[in-house]
């Protein structure tokens, strides 16, 4: 008899796509670092924007919103209150979705 006969077959794993996931929240924040001097003011709020949105887009994939098109406005804004941050505007949650789509 082979060996590989013998061995016993693995357990299917469960899918959390039929569960609702629940989002873990961190213990405690990342210390914030000052952002490097001599910059134009349009790169801090890009920059800052982009964290943002990247935040967003991780607390909408930890709640099971894998697909930019399921990312509408209200569904980014309920995550940002639910991470507890303010409300983006439209174009960061247009970012958002960017960053869903293009980070596949």
């Amino acid at each position: 008899m082979p060996a590989a006969a013998l061995k016993p077959k693995p357990l299917p794993t469960q899918s959390t796509a039929q569960r609702p996931v629940l989002l873990e929240l961190p213990c405690a924040p990342v210390e914030k670092r000052p952002l490097p001097p001599g910059r134009p003011r349009d790169w801090y709020v890009t920059h800052n924007r982009r964290l943002k949105a990247m935040r967003l887009a991780i607390a909408l994939l930890d709640s099971g919103v894998y697909l930019p098109a399921q990312a509408l406005n209200e569904t980014i804004r309920s995550a940002a209150e639910m991470i507890g941050v303010h409300p983006p505007s439209d174009t960061t949650c247009h970012m958002v979705r960017a960053f869903m789509r293009y980070n596949r």
